[in-house]
C-alpha cells in the first residue's frame, strides 16, 4: 500500500497537521511539543465527549502521546466558512450550527474524564479565567499598537471597570463550552457538520460560543442577520423561558470580551510566531467591540476608551 504525508494548514495553536494517505484512504496526523497535553490528550477527551453525544469529532486511531503525534479521523478538506462565505442567503446554514451549539449545552458533563492513565478536569469560565484572557489585549495588543508611559495605568484602569462588568454576567457557569465556535472550526463533508478545535473546552456561560458563532471576526454578517440567529438561538434553547435582555446582555458583554482577547492573540501569533495573515482581521475585530458597546452596561467603559485610548486611531495603525 502507498502511503503519502501532506502537511495541511494548522490553526492559532502549537499543533502542526499532516494529512496521511493510505491507499484510497486517509487520517490526520497531529503533532505537539508545547502544551501537548492540551493539544493531543485534552483534545482527544473532548472529542470522544463530543463523539458520545452524537456530535461529529474526530475520532483517535492511534495514541503515540509518547512520541508527540496522535492519529485521528479525518473530516475532510472543507469547512464551514468555505461553504459560507460566497454565499447570499447565509441564515439556514447558520441555524445548523446555532442548533450544533444548542446540542453542546445540554451534554450532561462530568468534572473529571480519562483517557488511559491521564485524568482531565474542566475548568468553570470564572472572572479569573475572563480576565487572563482579556489581558492578551494589554500585554500583546496595546504593548505594540498603543506607546504610551501611562499603559499600566490604564491596564489598571480599565482592568477595574473589566471587573464590575464581568460581575454583570447573569447567567452561571454551567454548560459545556466550546471556546472557539466559528466558522473555520467547523468541517463539512457530504452534509454533515465536524467540529474541531476543541482542546479548550471548557464549563461555562450559555452564550459564549453563541457570540463567537455571530460575532465571528473572519465573517461580516449583516446586523439584521445577527439579530436573527440570536432570536434563533433565543427560542429554541433552554433559556427560551430567560428574560431576552438578560441573554442579550451576556451575548454581548461575552462578544466584548472576546475580542479584546482576539486582539491580543493576533498580535500575539504575528509579533511572537510570525503569522502576519491574522492582521488583517484587527480592524474587524474593532468594528465588533464597537458595535456591541453601544450597550448601556459598557456606559462607563466607552468614557474610560474615549479618554484614555483613540479606537480610530488604533484602527489605523499598520503593524
Amino acid at each position: 500500500m502507498n502511503y503519502k504525508l501532506k502537511k495541511i494548514s494548522g490553526d492559532a495553536s502549537f499543533r502542526e497537521f499532516y494529512r496521511l494517505k493510505k491507499g484510497s484512504n486517509t487520517s490526520i496526523i497531529v503533532t505537539a511539543k508545547k502544551e501537548r497535553f492540551k493539544n493531543l490528550i485534552t483534545y482527544m477527551v473532548v472529542n470522544k465527549i463530543l463523539s458520545k453525544n452524537k456530535i461529529r469529532a474526530p475520532r483517535l486511531i492511534s495514541n503515540h502521546y509518547e512520541h508527540n503525534i496522535m492519529e485521528i479521523t479525518d473530516l475532510g478538506e472543507r469547512s464551514f466558512y468555505n461553504l459560507i462565505i460566497k454565499k447570499k442567503n447565509k441564515f439556514n446554514d447558520y441555524k445548523n450550527l446555532i442548533k450544533i451549539i444548542i446540542k453542546l449545552q445540554n451534554i450532561k458533563l462530568n468534572r473529571n474524564y480519562r483517557l488511559g492513565k491521564f485524568k482531565i478536569n474542566f475548568q468553570n469560565y470564572s472572572v479569573k479565567n475572563l480576565h487572563k484572557e482579556s489581558d492578551l489585549f494589554f500585554d500583546w495588543y496595546l504593548k505594540y499598537c498603543f506607546k504610551s508611559p501611562k499603559l499600566k495605568i490604564i491596564k489598571n484602569i480599565l482592568k477595574k471597570e473589566l471587573t464590575k462588568i464581568y460581575r454583570k454576567l447573569h447567567f452561571k457557569n454551567n454548560v459545556f463550552v466550546h471556546r472557539d465556535f466559528h466558522a473555520s472550526n467547523i468541517m463539512v463533508n457530504k452534509n454533515k457538520f465536524g467540529l474541531i478545535d476543541s482542546q479548550d473546552a471548557i464549563i461555562g456561560n450559555p452564550l459564549y460560543d453563541v457570540a463567537s458563532l455571530i460575532d465571528d471576526v473572519r465573517i461580516k454578517l449583516p446586523l439584521n442577520l445577527q439579530n436573527r440567529l440570536f432570536n434563533f438561538y433565543y427560542i429554541n434553547s433552554k433559556f427560551k423561558k430567560e428574560k431576552y435582555q438578560n441573554l442579550k446582555n451576556d451575548f454581548e458583554i461575552l462578544s466584548v470580551q472576546r475580542n479584546l482577547k482576539i486582539l491580543g492573540i493576533f498580535v500575539r501569533l504575528f509579533k511572537r510566531d510570525g503569522k502576519s495573515n491574522y492582521l488583517k482581521y484587527l480592524p474587524r475585530t474593532w468594528n465588533l467591540i464597537e458595535k456591541r458597546l453601544k450597550n448601556p452596561v459598557f456606559k462607563n467603559l466607552n468614557f474610560i476608551l474615549k479618554k484614555y485610548l483613540n479606537i480610530k486611531k488604533l484602527k489605523k495603525i499598520n503593524l
